[in-house]
């Protein structure tokens, strides 16, 4: 069946199999609105007359496992979501995603033929495809971000605000008929292991091809979330690039935007979230972070919200396991900022023999405490969304093999034969390289020395990304889809810092580890548009989707109600807290500590921590500090590693009173004026009195 012969228009009739008269198209959409009712029409709007790519909804064109599902067949409150959503949006064709390999080869053959994809040489990336999107559409957009609290207070002082009902008018306005000449995909997903009590179900409506093959990969999608979705309630999530294909706008530049390649209306772009209604609206972006929106979304900005009011918590954090020589296994997560190492501590290998680390997630933990008051940790994707430059066989050979098949990479540099390449790879490849904005015959900008200069004219885009099946991972832990989750014995904070925090420290207590997370700064990433030394609580300053005070104050609190939980009265077991810091640099401006796979001495020294029971600084080799215990040298596994000086360690455990002093007169400011800033909720009062301890304790330092 040709493209032509299954596309219609508003204004032809489409025959309805169930019934044996034609019926209007806009009946058809809304009433019978069949899984397969997909338009064979590129993004740009190009009917595909001899494309192969036919999404028909047929049995024998489906594969058993699948469901052709009508509007009667779909639980009644994803009905009512999707007459809503096509009453406004007014798309010419909807198709109901059921995940399945034969509807994703579609898919992908579609955009492929809208040229928003290029499929890689099979050879060197079997099954891998590489996205451009517009260069004004690379990362989140703070500044279009809201949080549409029904009292202002709830978004608090770090986050945008507008009333509700003004923002939900707004948006009903941007959406009215923003789907015309378009596909509506209606995208049931799960974010979480299919059964745990910790997972939340979601249906994102989209009119982008590029986010459906995405959340196939990023989440459980399809008919295995739908099924879920029969009695229990959904988060909404809308999403449009904003650029209907109308022809009264010809001759503009919107009418131009519409029919590229990477359609978006960037002047009109808005992330909005309705955390009481459990709602995400997304409008003029196709940016994975805008449009993916299980991701940062659902997964941090909506259950953030959703964890101060159950209390659990949503966090930026990893998740990974990690093995002693003696088959110990203990699950740690860790809080960075994009761009700080997350991914490559995930799939870390240990450059000390006999450890093993596995991971379950790279990005997003959600922590729950079970009937014992034990923390427990889901990853709530299904796959990485990782940062691009930097990785490699040498710092990341695991992401590496990960990324190697059925992978979606975007913004980067595309060699002539069929591959990827982006700064920080192993090498400049000999083949011509087309760029990230699509100039052919790439070529490097070198530094005065001669060496590349990775931030000059790069190949790829800093933000860019590589999409990939976490199945795919080759040291995937065994409990990675584990509904019960997996028991969480330390919570490390870190960021990029030139100084100031040492290596590696331990927190006092629970409230003291919260106050460490709160206190975070890091040099600002590249996934957001900021810039220098930033105030990044917990890695969670973009992505808290209520009073960031309250955020604090979930923290402090789920200490007692782990103690009562734990049964018997035995008391709980929290996670210990600790704070890292690869980033030190020596007086030339270089990096002192090594990194990358000689970090697993630093979890080595964790682990040993979480085995101590006491609390204690007269634990060996360990130094109270004004900041927390801190190791000494000799209690650090430093065998077989080269070039580190007595002068190298005393620079990375140092903590200097000067500039303590200064970091805590910064931390106050920020509690006291920038977190207060047209906002009266107070701040949680046990950390202000942990500012006022370290306070007291840097007087006291010699």
């Amino acid at each position: 069946m040709s493209a032509m012969s299954h596309f219609a228009s508003k204004h032809q009739f489409t025959h309805d199999p169930q019934r044996n008269h034609p019926v209007s198209h806009k009946e058809m959409e809304v009433k019978d609105c069949l899984v397969s009712r997909a338009p064979l029409v590129a993004m740009n709007g190009d009917k595909l007359e001899n494309s192969t790519s036919t999404i028909e909804n047929t049995k024998e064109n489906i594969p058993d496992s699948t469901i052709p599902y009508s509007m009667d067949t779909l639980p009644l409150n994803v009905q009512q979501f999707v007459k809503e959503a096509v009453n406004l949006c007014q798309p010419d064709n909807v198709h109901i995603c059921d995940g399945s390999a034969q509807e994703n080869e579609q898919l992908l053959r579609l955009l492929e033929d809208s040229k928003t994809i290029t499929k890689l040489c099979d050879e060197k990336r079997p099954g891998c495809y590489a996205a451009r999107s517009d260069p004004s559409d690379v990362a989140r957009s703070m500044g279009d971000t809201y949080i549409c609290s029904t009292v202002k207070a709830d978004a608090g002082p770090t986050n945008n605000w507008k009333d509700p009902v003004q923002m939900k008018a707004e948006l009903k306005t941007n959406f009215s008929g923003c789907m015309a000449g378009r596909t509506m995909y209606v995208v049931p997903f799960c974010m979480g292991p299919i059964g745990s009590r910790a997972s939340k179900l979601c249906v994102q409506i989209t009119d982008s091809a590029y986010v459906v093959v995405s959340l196939r990969i990023t989440t459980r999608m399809g008919t295995v979330a739908l099924e879920q979705m029969e009695s229990r309630p959904f988060i909404h999530c809308w999403h449009s690039v904003g650029c209907p294909l109308v022809e009264s706008n010809r001759g503009t530049d919107q009418y131009l935007k519409s029919r590229s390649s990477w359609p978006c209306n960037i002047a009109q772009r808005k992330i909005v979230h309705f955390p009481e209604s459990r709602e995400v609206w997304s409008f003029g972006s196709g940016y994975g972070g805008n449009a993916l929106l299980g991701k940062k979304c659902v997964a941090l900005r909506i259950a953030s919200a959703q964890g101060r009011d159950e209390g659990w918590l949503a966090e930026h954090m990893l998740i990974l396991a990690i093995t002693n020589p003696a088959g110990k296994k203990k699950y740690i997560c860790a809080a960075f900022p994009s761009a700080c190492g997350k991914t490559n501590l995930a799939m870390l290998t240990p450059s000390i023999p006999g450890w093993k680390v596995e991971t379950i997630g790279d990005d997003i933990a959600w922590l729950t405490l079970d009937n014992e008051g034990r923390m427990r940790a889901i990853n709530p994707e299904n796959g990485f969304f990782g940062v691009a430059p930097g990785t490699s066989l040498q710092t990341n050979a695991n992401a590496c093999k990960t990324f190697a098949t059925n992978s979606i990479f975007t913004n980067v540099g595309i060699t002539d034969d069929g591959d990827v390449y982006w700064e920080g790879m192993d090498e400049v490849p000999a083949e011509p390289v087309t760029d990230w904005k699509g100039n052919e015959n790439w070529t490097p900008s070198h530094k005065a020395n001669g060496n590349v200069d990775t931030k000059r004219n790069p190949a790829a885009h800093p933000n860019s990304r590589f999409t990939a099946p976490l199945s795919q991972c080759p040291i995937l832990d065994d409990q990675w889809d584990s509904p019960e989750g997996v028991p969480i014995e330390a919570i490390v904070f870190g960021g990029r810092r030139d100084d100031t925090q040492p290596l590696v420290y331990q927190s006092f207590n629970w409230a003291h580890g919260t106050f460490l997370g709160a206190t975070m700064r890091s040099n600002a990433t590249k996934a957001a548009d900021q810039k220098g030394l930033v105030h990044d609580p917990m890695a969670m300053i973009p992505f808290i989707g209520c009073n960031i005070k309250d955020y604090f104050q979930n923290w402090l609190k789920m200490e007692d109600r782990a103690a009562d939980m734990a049964s018997g009265g035995s008391g709980s077991h929290m996670p210990k807290i600790f704070h890292v810091n690869w980033f030190v640099k020596d007086e030339n401006g270089e990096f002192i500590w090594p990194g990358f796979a000689e970090n697993c001495r630093v979890l080595q020294w964790i682990l040993n921590r979480c085995d101590d029971d006491s609390s204690a600084a007269a634990s060996k080799g360990v130094d109270t500090t004004p900041i927390g215990f801190v190791p000494r040298k000799e209690s650090l596994n430093l065998e077989g590693l080269e070039g580190l000086t007595d002068e190298d360690m005393a620079c990375l455990l140092r903590v200097d009173k000067n500039k303590w002093v200064q970091e805590a007169q910064e931390i106050r400011r920020y509690f006291t004026e920038t977190l207060m800033k047209g906002d009266t909720t107070p701040m949680p009062a046990p950390l202000m009195q942990q500012l006022v301890s370290l306070e007291d304790r840097l007087a006291a330092m010699q």
